[in-house]
């Protein structure tokens, strides 16, 4: 679901041994290729790759494997453009591998689990989720703030074919006479200083939950007669994220541990004349389009980072630094505020603009009021192994 975010607002900090992040958002998503592109693999860094057996994936042969295999063939759509996932994808819509998805998956993949620089193998997972605002077509008094199309003054530079180790990499900014400087921050913005009248897409009726629909990236929203439209990320002004629940822990309004989404719409409730200032601590926006369509079954959520809709419960966002999107992801990890486990093949489909690391994950929950409070609180320790075919040549010895 395309979009800036990171860690859950400004919760407590993960449990050691889990490494230090940036502190971020509520989701994941940044930066993705145009939509109905298929980004190349990136190859994994050997040396953060450990070869393992599949006995040593915690409760693997408890998992669900049908359901990972059809989420393998869910994004199958986009990898199977790619040489080293074709023979993959082709097999996986065998009637054997439907049979015997278990054993499909260990005849036809090698695990390899990821690690961190320092050797460690814990990292932080948090959640995100596709929310539902109320809207309008038109502006009202109650339907008077607005989502806006990106504006014509946005520029995009792709460094790709200047750099090319900059891959994935783009800068965002405006053109003041010859010079690129940075765009209009969120604050800027807000006061009216980007060109955006007549750019507006939707009007909503509540500035927190479209400051929550900016971090998610992609959502939906009810009109008043009734129906339902998806937006979805189609742009941002190129400002880092930065976590209103992290300023309210800093000025000593929440403490760490009771930081989340719920505690953040609370405070904002009970502050309204502060509200605003609050939300342009983060100088991060993001602009929308409209789907041309939402035929999808409701268990797929807006396109990830990769193209490809997302399934709730079967899907993260990763560092493509590290972790190829599209690549079968086998996480060990546990529920939010909980030790619960969650333990499951997940496919990597989504990145995040937060979600830095090799050791780090952000787990789709999908749609509605139950996926709004697990992604809100999760902000746990989890480890990762990595599912490659087998004739994926990674040059690390193997246990």
């Amino acid at each position: 679901m395309p979009r800036p975010s990171g860690p859950a607002a400004g919760a407590a900090p993960a449990p050691s041994p889990a490494p230090a992040p940036a502190p971020g958002a509520i989701g994941g998503a940044t930066n993705p290729p145009p939509v109905g592109a298929a980004p190349a693999s990136v190859a994994p860094r050997p040396d953060l790759l450990r070869g393992v057996q599949w006995t040593d994936l915690p409760n693997w042969s408890a998992d669900d494997h049908l359901a990972a295999l059809r989420a393998l063939r869910n994004a199958c759509s986009a990898l199977e453009r790619q040489e080293a996932w074709r023979a993959s994808c082709q097999s996986a819509r065998s009637s054997d591998a439907e049979r015997t998805a278990r054993e499909w998956f260990e005849a036809n993949f090698k695990p390899w689990q990821l690690t961190n620089p320092d050797g460690t193998d814990y990292g932080l997972v948090t959640g995100y989720y596709e929310p539902l605002l109320r809207g309008s077509r038109t502006r009202s008094p109650s339907f008077s703030y607005p989502l806006y199309a990106p504006p014509d003054d946005l520029i995009t530079v792709d460094l790709t074919m200047v750099a090319p180790e900059t891959r994935g990499l783009r800068l965002r900014g405006r053109l003041d006479g010859t010079r690129l400087v940075p765009y209009y921050t969120r604050a800027e913005i807000e006061a009216g200083r980007a060109p955006l009248a007549g750019r507006e897409v939707l009007w909503v009726d509540d500035p927190v939950e479209l400051f929550f629909l900016q971090v998610q990236g992609s959502g939906r929203v009810r009109l008043t007669d009734g129906s339902t439209l998806r937006v979805l990320y189609a742009n941002q002004n190129g400002h880092p994220y930065r976590s209103i629940g992290r300023a309210l822990i800093e000025r000593g309004e929440l403490r760490a541990d009771q930081a989340s989404m719920p505690t953040i719409r609370a405070w904002a409730l009970m502050h309204p004349d502060a509200m605003r200032e609050l939300l342009n601590v983060n100088p991060s926006y993001v602009f929308f389009r409209l789907a041309e369509d939402d035929p999808r079954s409701p268990e797929l959520g807006a396109p990830g980072a990769l193209g490809v809709p997302l399934t709730a419960g079967r899907a993260i966002a990763v560092d493509p630094r590290f972790v190829p999107l599209g690549a079968p992801v086998y996480l060990a990890t546990t529920r939010g505020t909980s030790n619960a486990p969650l333990e499951r093949t997940v496919m990597a489909l989504d990145t995040g603009s937060a979600i830095t690391g090799s050791v780090r994950a952000d787990f789709y929950w999908g749609f509605g009021e139950e996926a709004d409070r697990e992604a809100g609180r999760m902000r746990q320790n989890g480890r990762m192994w990595l599912l490659l075919p087998r004739d994926w040549a990674v040059q690390r010895s193997e246990r």
